[in-house]
């Protein structure tokens, strides 16, 4: 099916779902195309047979944010993504979730859809030379970042320090970030993000932060560069304590590296 197909496809299915549940509600036109973009976009082999994307993530400026909360508008668009895939002979690596995030970057009436896929699918369809070794119990599962809309990177330690020195677990090639800039670290299983006196600051959802709890979806800038924090499946809340940030240690270990394009 091509990508225009694809969005008329999406459109009846979800505009069909809604005149029954929201009748008279009508979805802005753009998160059809959007949407069938990144699933398109998506797509990997394995085995031979074609797998979707199954983390689909909603970025919406923050005045249009509240109203895509309505939990029938959500269940209309991912009941299409099921449905188009099985049409199309698309699997899952694992059941398809669809969650919002705010991006003050964004205008009002835009949008942004970004499409991955599952941290054990990803490690075989684009054949990881490591696989991610088995997290501990107090690291939150499937966890991962999405950097600048395309690099997935699984979280797997117990502390990663991110930065654009060499020795970071994660290193960003990027001018405005520092040499040591962040630090997650798994508390209870959740990741906290602590800044490290960075130059340009760490940044959630819009806001300034020195530690921040962080839930699938959340929107991370780094002096300018954006992440994505995602989870396939979060942890059921917890109360928090102790989550005041300990002295790296960093142990051997292979160091992932995103050099920003010229």
């Amino acid at each position: 099916m091509n990508l225009n197909a694809l969005e008329q496809r999406l459109k009846t299915l979800v505009e069909l779902h809604l005149s029954i549940v929201m009748p008279g509600y009508h979805p802005q036109e753009q998160a059809f195309q959007k949407i069938a973009e990144a699933m398109q976009k998506g797509i990997q082999t394995y085995e031979g047979k074609p797998i979707a994307p199954n983390v689909y993530t909603l970025l919406l400026p923050r005045e249009e944010f509240p109203a895509w909360k309505e939990k029938r508008l959500l269940d209309a668009f991912l009941e299409a993504i099921k449905r188009v895939a099985e049409e199309q002979g698309l699997a899952f690596s694992a059941p398809p979730t669809l969650t919002l995030s705010e991006d003050p970057s964004l205008g009002y009436g835009e949008m942004r859809v970004i499409a991955s896929h599952s941290i054990e699918k990803m490690g075989e369809t684009q054949g990881m030379e490591e696989k991610a070794t088995e997290p501990e119990p107090n690291i939150p599962p499937n966890a991962f970042l999405i950097l600048e809309g395309s690099k997935v990177f699984p979280l797997t330690q117990s502390v990663i320090n991110i930065g654009r020195r060499l020795d970071n677990h994660i290193v960003i090639d990027d001018p405005r970030v520092s040499r040591r800039h962040a630090q997650l670290r798994a508390v209870k299983g959740w990741y906290i993000l602590f800044d490290l006196n960075s130059t340009g600051g760490t940044f959630v959802n819009g806001q300034r932060v020195t530690q921040s709890i962080l839930y699938p979806g959340d929107v991370i800038s780094l002096a300018g560069v954006s992440l994505i924090y995602g989870q396939d499946n979060p942890p059921p809340r917890q109360d928090l304590i102790d989550t005041k940030p300990l002295s790296p240690n960093i142990a051997e270990r292979e160091t992932i590296v995103w050099k920003k394009s010229p």
